[in-house]
């Protein structure tokens, strides 16, 4: 496989990926909101909800769409779901520091936070839960 031909790759799966995510970040997002906004619940669990439901979301897309991946749903589903607890676990350390120590806005939080597990989950999937 050429250098041109792997960043090709590359680039088509990270775009895939990054629209998974648009779809992905439409559950997690609606969800927080409407939670915080809707039902007064504090940013951080709502977050963690809209996590949830953004994974979901992200699993099945990302599995069919991203990576084309053949690995059996029985390996797969446990890869996704360690990848997605450090993914959990980082988006609720974050949002801690972001809106409770340093009593930061959530929405600008959350899109800071989004990145950075986004970029995470890019690679760990791509090199590990889906290869």
């Amino acid at each position: 496989m050429t250098a041109s031909h792997s960043l090709h790759r590359l680039t088509r799966q990270f775009t895939a990926f990054f629209g998974v995510g648009l779809a992905a970040a439409v559950a997690h997002y609606g969800l927080l909101i409407a939670l915080v906004e809707g039902a007064g619940t504090h940013p951080v669990p709502a977050t963690l909800a809209g996590y949830v439901a953004g994974g979901l979301v992200s699993y099945a897309l990302n599995r069919k769409h991203t990576y084309q991946s053949d690995r059996p749903h029985r390996e797969a589903t446990w890869r996704f779901a360690l990848v997605a607890l450090v993914g959990f676990l980082v988006t609720w350390f974050l949002m801690h520091a972001f809106t409770v120590w340093l009593k930061g806005p959530y929405l600008p939080s959350q899109i800071i936070t989004t990145g950075v597990v986004m970029l995470w989950s890019f690679m760990a999937h791509k090199k590990w839960t889906f290869a």
